[in-house]
Parts: structure tokens; sequence; C-alpha cells
């Protein structure tokens, strides 16, 4: 079976919690397939899949070096939304405000790990965060749900603090475990 590696931007422990109990609700008026465990919440900044470890050593030697001087910073989650079908997604995630700091966090990370030999997937970078997967409702999925069940009507903010280098365990729960980890520089 691949391992399956990823860089990631990590939630703080206390935004985990909040957004299990936000799941917790969800679950209820969503039916769908799998849920994220909550220990598993993070932002996707690259996906490697199977990679060779001395890539993934040269790709973690960059990304230290270009997250050298970038400093934490805050973050709002304030919406949820689908990739796929419209009326039977495959993704139901929780959305993010845009942010500068962010964009710049998963480019620093993006070329790092194409400099160090990563073909990744070219899709515009569209933070989120993966809440669950497959639609599973007898019914075809509304767009009009979002907005009634969305829990981040007054927004959640946290302190983007760092970014983990993620190996996947299929089968386990939680299934990502942290091998790397980029603390991002305190503000002064």
């Amino acid at each position: 079976m691949h391992t399956h590696y990823f860089y990631a931007l990590e939630l703080p422990g206390e935004v985990k919690e909040v957004l299990k109990d936000s799941i917790h609700g969800l679950q209820g008026e969503m039916p769908f397939k799998t849920w994220v465990h909550p220990q598993d919440l993070h932002i996707t900044l690259a996906f490697l899949g199977n990679a060779p470890e001395a890539k993934i050593k040269a790709a973690n030697e960059l990304i230290g070096a270009a997250l050298n001087n970038t400093t934490t910073f805050k973050l709002e989650i304030d919406h949820i939304g689908i990739f796929g079908r419209k009326d039977s997604p495959r993704i139901f995630w929780a959305g993010l405000e845009k942010s500068s700091e962010l964009n710049e966090v998963r480019e620093a990370v993006f070329s790092s790990c194409t400099t160090a030999g990563f073909s990744l997937e070219t899709r515009p970078f569209s933070p989120h965060i993966t809440f669950a997967r497959k639609w599973d409702g007898e019914e075809a999925f509304e767009a009009g749900q979002l907005e009634a069940v969305n829990p981040f009507k007054k927004e959640l903010t946290f302190h983007a603090e760092r970014v983990v280098l993620y190996k996947t365990h299929l089968g386990k729960s939680p299934k990502y475990e942290p091998i790397t980890l980029f603390p991002l520089a305190k503000q002064e």
C-alpha cells in the first residue's frame, strides 16, 4: 500500500475542538458517507502523493529556508462549501476568508516542492478544510442547505502557527501523522 505525504497548514488544537462541535452539529443535517476525524483537520498546501525520501528531505530544507522569515498570521473560517457534482458532492468543506499571507505560505511551500523535483497539481489554490466526503443522502444535495446550516455566521478566527509535513495511514483514524514541523516566527 502506498504511503502518501502532503504539506498542510496546521490548525491549532483549540480550533479543532471548536470545529469538532461544528461537525457534530452538521452530521445530523448533512448525510455524507465519511467525516474527517477532528485531529485530521488541516489546510492542504501541497499534496505529494507517494514520495521518495530524498525528495522529501530536499523539499523540507527548501521549505524551512523559505518560511524562515514568515511570521504567524490570522485566518478566519467563515463559510462552508462543496466540490464535485452540485446534486451529489464529493467533498464538503469549511472555507476561509481570503488571506494574502496564506497565499504566500502556500506559494513558498509549492515552489519548494517543485524545485525539489515534485510535479504537483496545477489547479488554482482554493484553501479549505475538508469536513466530509461522498454525499450519501436519499435526496439530491441542495446548495441552499449550505447557508442554512453554516455554523460560521460568526466567523471563527485563529492564528496560523505552523506548516506540517503529514504522512497518511489509510484505514486508521486519525489517519494523518505529523512528520516534520515548520513553526512560523512569532510576531513581535
